[in-house]
């Protein structure tokens, strides 16, 4: 209720665009830097932490040091200048970044690859907050399909405080989700389920001695990591909205700073520790239920109760930034061409809502597709990336830029990751298919960009 009425505040106080999609430029970094550390781990991760903590121990925390590295890479290189740029030039959307540096086709292309990933990633999200809500406060409904109920409340939720208060809402309740997730996980359902399980000896002798070690992980996964995760602080929507909303250079960098010491060490090892605690719980358990399994099964009521409104406040605060982020590639950078905005800017407020909710429907029914919530979380990564990424890098360092280039690299890196993932193709030593798909984008962007030349 807290979190809806939040929604319905700043709907009355929201009358421009700016309002809506960046905050008004006026958030500090502190709030800056804790929503982009919720919004980037969230509900998806931290499901998906706990499901790396049951299958491979501490070495999982690995996933989030490519969070640490990518938000402080982003800090010293791109964020200055972006925000120098945004400063001389205002902007709401990242294709609005590569329209200043390409076209108007490069934005719309980049906004149709950013809008779908983000509307995977919503998907993930309702997903991840599904089946924690399935196996723990829904697991007993017999009138209805507990998952499935659990889907549409999620959604429900989200979408409604996210429809009516735009950017300000997503990020002044992220900075309380979380506080409410990291405290709650760290300072209760940590210790508690430590204590209950019988301490150091039983964790010990019920896990595999590989659980223990930092090295429990191959090179090859280590790569597909990097390789989707890392880059996506580079073309990632929902952080040029961040960058977007800081009130100048300063403040943007230091949330960045901020961000990066949060997800890593801080929600790294906590996140895998409490997934090996569930496999010493539940050891015939599928990795990312087991979780939930042990808080409610494990834990005392009241610690039960407030570990899992802090994992549901990490879904929705990666929901809520997903949905807004989608919501603003397609009005901005796509309706916006046609329907021009006349200076009446409740008008595109109410159709921003509109289109919001919208989204959050599609997203809603991709999540009742899929039936793991880190594949479809790195999968939507993967396709954004793919795509985006050499573009994107050519648009800040390089002074000749070629906007056809663009286009092919776009459409190519992104075409060629989707082939390779929905194709089942077996790519050699595993890797990913991000990497093929960005070696693609850079071979079309460069060999374009020659014959244009000449």
């Amino acid at each position: 209720m807290v979190i809806l009425y939040v929604g319905f505040y700043f709907y009355r106080t929201n009358t421009t665009k700016e309002d809506y999609y960046v905050g008004g430029r006026s958030i500090s970094a502190g709030h800056i830097g804790l929503s982009i550390a919720a919004t980037d781990v969230g509900g998806g991760f931290s499901i998906g932490l706990g499901g790396l903590g049951f299958t491979m121990g501490l070495a999982g925390s690995w996933l989030l040091f490519t969070g640490l590295a990518g938000a402080w890479i982003a800090a010293v290189l791109t964020v200055p200048r972006l925000k120098k740029l945004d400063m001389a030039h205002p902007m709401l959307t990242f294709p609005d970044f590569l329209t200043f540096r390409y076209n108007g086709r490069v934005g719309t292309v980049a906004a149709l690859i950013s809008g779908i990933g983000y509307i995977g990633f919503t998907a993930g999200q309702i997903l991840a907050g599904g089946k924690l809500a399935a196996g723990s406060v829904f697991s007993s409904i017999t009138w209805a399909d507990p998952l499935y109920f659990s889907l549409v409340m999620m959604a429900l939720v989200v979408i409604l405080y996210t429809v009516l208060g735009g950017l300000k809402a997503v990020v002044y309740t992220d900075t309380v989700q979380w506080i409410i997730l990291l405290s709650g996980l760290l300072f209760l359902g940590f210790p508690f389920a430590y204590y209950k399980l019988g301490g150091w000896a039983v964790i010990r002798d019920a896990l595999p001695p590989s659980h223990f070690s930092l090295t429990n992980i191959s090179w090859v996964t280590w790569v597909n990591w990097s390789f989707s995760i890392l880059p996506i602080w580079f073309v990632a929507m929902t952080l040029y909205q961040r960058v977007f909303a800081s009130r100048d250079v300063k403040q943007a960098r230091r949330a960045f700073f901020i961000a990066g010491i949060f997800e890593y060490p801080m929600m790294a090892f906590v996140g895998v520790g409490l997934g090996m605690l569930a496999r010493v719980a539940f050891p015939e358990s599928e990795a990312e239920t087991a979780l939930p399994r042990l808080l409610t099964t494990v834990l005392p009521i009241g610690v039960t109760g407030f570990v899992l409104a802090a994992y549901f406040s990490a879904v929705m605060s990666t929901a809520d930034s997903c949905l807004i982020a989608a919501s603003g590639n397609f009005v901005n950078d796509i309706l916006s061409k046609y329907f021009p905005d006349k200076g009446v800017g409740i008008r595109w407020i109410r159709l921003s809502q509109g289109v919001t909710l919208l989204i959050g429907i599609g997203a809603f029914l991709l999540a009742t597709y899929f039936t793991s919530v880190l594949r479809i979380v790195l999968h939507s990564y993967s396709f954004m990336v793919s795509g985006l990424l050499v573009p994107t890098l050519f648009a800040y360092f390089s002074k000749n830029t070629c906007s056809q280039s663009a286009m092919i690299s776009m459409i190519g890196g992104g075409s060629t990751t989707l082939l390779l993932i929905f194709s089942g193709v077996m790519l050699p030593f595993g890797l990913d298919a991000t990497l093929f798909g960005m070696l693609a984008s850079l071979l079309l962007y460069v060999v374009t960009r020659f014959f244009t030349q000449r």
